[in-house]
Parts: C-alpha cells; sequence; structure tokens
C-alpha cells in the first residue's frame, strides 16, 4: 500500500460537489480519484470510458434524485479516473511509458489498498467496463459485484481496429479537432440526441462536446493505445463468480459485444438489460432505465431496501412492467429462464435475466 505521504489530497468541494480529490501516486505514474460520501459506508468505484471522467461518464446517473437516494445514501463513491484524465489535467509527459490495461488495473489495485479497501463493487463503461471486469478476473477477492454499461471484453476485431487507428491518427496530428469530437460523440450516444438538421443535439451532448475540448489529446491517446491492445478475456469470464448487471443501449455500436458477452458468463450470477433508443452511455442519456434493475440486483446484497414511505426510484421499467416472478428471484432471478419484458414510452427498456 503506497504510505500517505505518496499522496495529495486536495479539498475540491466548490468544484465536485461535496466530494474530494485525491491525485494517488502509484507504481504506474498518479492517478485522481474524486471520493463521495461517507467512507465507512461499503465503497463504490467507477471507472470511466475513453476521454471522459466521472463527470462526463456517470453524472446523469448519479446527479438525478432517485439515483442519489439508491447510490449516493448507501455507497461511499470513488471516481477512478485514467491517467490525465481528471479535470483540470496536464498532458502526460512523453517520456512516460504507455500503460496497458493490466497496468491500469494494477494502478486501481493500488488506489484500493491506499484508502484500506477491502472487497468493492464497481460500475464501469465501455473501455471502462472493460478495465473492471479485467480487474475483477485478476483479483477476485477485491470486487464484490460488476455494474457493466455497454460492456467490451474481445479483443478489437478489424472494424473497430480500423476505427481506433483513424482516431489514433486524428489525436496524434490533430488533437481534439471537431471530426474526433463527432466519432467519440457517436461511440457515446445514439442519433436521436445527437440532434440532426432539422433537430437539435440535446442538453447532454452539447455539454459533452464542450468538456471534450478540455481534454489534452496525448492523454487521451495513451488511454486508447492501451484498449486497443487489449486481449480477449473470454476464458477469464468464465471463472467470473461474482454478480454481474449489464446494460446495454441497442443504439451502442457496443450492443452485440454486450449480448455475446452476457451469454459467456455464468447464468447464474448474471443479467443483462436493453435500453430501447439509446446509445452505449445510458448512465448519461437514459438513466432512470437503470434505476429499478439496480436496486434488485443491490437488494440481493442487502444494501439497499425501498422505503414503505417513498417506495422505489421511479424508473420506466416500474414494478407494473415486470414479471411478478422478476420481483423476488432466487439468487438475482438467474434461474428463470430469459423473458423480455417493454413499456411503450420513449425510455423503454427490456431485462433479461
Amino acid at each position: 500500500m503506497e504510505d500517505s505521504s505518496d499522496s495529495v489530497s486536495i479539498d475540491m468541494e466548490t468544484i465536485y460537489l461535496g466530494g474530494k480529490e485525491h491525485i494517488i501516486q502509484t507504481g504506474r505514474g498518479s492517478v485522481s480519484v474524486i471520493v463521495y460520501g461517507d467512507q465507512e459506508k461499503p465503497p463504490l468505484i467507477t471507472y470511466p470510458d475513453l476521454a471522459l471522467n466521472h463527470m462526463l461518464c456517470f453524472q446523469g446517473l448519479f446527479f438525478c434524485p432517485e439515483a442519489a437516494s439508491l447510490l449516493l445514501h448507501n455507497f461511499c463513491i470513488y471516481h477512478i479516473s485514467p491517467p490525465g484524465h481528471e479535470l483540470g489535467a496536464a498532458a502526460i509527459c512523453s517520456d512516460d511509458p504507455i500503460l496497458s490495461v493490466d497496468d491500469l488495473c494494477d494502478q486501481i489495485l493500488e488506489v484500493l489498498n491506499y484508502f484500506r479497501l477491502g472487497s468493492v463493487m464497481c460500475m464501469g463503461a465501455m473501455a471502462g467496463a472493460y478495465i473492471l471486469t479485467l480487474f475483477a478476473i485478476k483479483y477476485r477477492d477485491r470486487v464484490t459485484g460488476l455494474i457493466l454499461v455497454s460492456p467490451l471484453y474481445k479483443a478489437p476485431s478489424w472494424t473497430e481496429w480500423l476505427y481506433n487507428k483513424f482516431m489514433s491518427n486524428l489525436l496524434y496530428y490533430y488533437g481534439m479537432c471537431g471530426l474526433l469530437k463527432e466519432c467519440l460523440l457517436q461511440r457515446y450516444f445514439s442519433k436521436e440526441v445527437r440532434g440532426n438538421p432539422e433537430i437539435p443535439e440535446s442538453d447532454i451532448v452539447q455539454s459533452c462536446r464542450k468538456l471534450l475540448d478540455e481534454r489534452q489529446s496525448v492523454n487521451v491517446w495513451r488511454y486508447l493505445q492501451a484498449i486497443d491492445k487489449r486481449p480477449d478475456i473470454t476464458e477469464g469470464l468464465k471463472k467470473l463468480k461474482c454478480r454481474t448487471l449489464i446494460f446495454v443501449g441497442d443504439s451502442s455500436p457496443f450492443h452485440s459485444e454486450a449480448l455475446h458477452m452476457t451469454g459467456k458468463l455464468d447464468r447464474r450470477y448474471s443479467a443483462l438489460v436493453e435500453v430501447q433508443v439509446c446509445g452505449s452511455l445510458v448512465t448519461e442519456e437514459q438513466p432512470h432505465a437503470m434505476l429499478i434493475p439496480m436496486e434488485y440486483f443491490l437488494m440481493g446484497y442487502g444494501l439497499y431496501r425501498p422505503s414503505p414511505i417513498t417506495g422505489s426510484p421511479r424508473s420506466p421499467l416500474s414494478p407494473s412492467c415486470i414479471a411478478p416472478e422478476l420481483l423476488s428471484p432466487e439468487s438475482m432471478g438467474l434461474k428463470l429462464k430469459p423473458i423480455k419484458t417493454r413499456v411503450s414510452s420513449p425510455d423503454s427498456s427490456t431485462l433479461m435475466w
């Protein structure tokens, strides 16, 4: 474990709405961690996708009132940023080695050791979901459960490799240019919120576009190099015993991979939620669709019980839309045959167990 003298804790309450930033010096460089809440509570760590940090990747979920009652009331949140992805980050020195996905996992381990955390709940999106899944495979006793958003698990396909190569060249030669931002926005969001000549893009896309301007292109390039060289972890998935809840938008470029990943996991411990009319970042585009599935997922750990006064958090997946047998499933309902439930609202979702 890193000694406290090797880190700097910076009070950032005015920026992070009650959170505090810690810069942790690890054997593979410094890592920014934003901590929200009472550190006596069970820990939940997050890890974002390419070019994102917690403000860009998880704010929509954590800042909605229903999620606050579900997550912030029950967990202490540790938002871990990939190297150089925190707000106000300087460009990483070119002499510093480019980290691999294994290096990033080992950084997370050092962060957990620094805060004296045992087993943690993990939430990751896309590339961040891959990193946390790999972490769970490498350090099984340190992971209580996985909540994955549009996850990756295979090595890049030829299509993804070419797309990553294109983005890598844009980052290297042109920085965070307009074309690169369009590529990233297509990666994150559905066309419904990205807009078109007749319909303006949504507020969340506009906010993301502005915040991407603050990213250091060399830092994003380094994260992309790690993800582009990631190995296939299919064999490791078969050995995972922690419960896993997967969300994916039906318009996500990683939709097919998320479906296949669910098939590789032990059905006794995994579940899939498909969110209709949504891109990869379900946390930002349709966070309410995550609430009811997460509620029942966490109830299996005794971490959340709906208040008899306020009831369950509101969600397009209201209890009346879910088969009754799903509301009290044995071992998270995973012995039930796969079923689908749909609702007719624009925020409709599909729940598969």
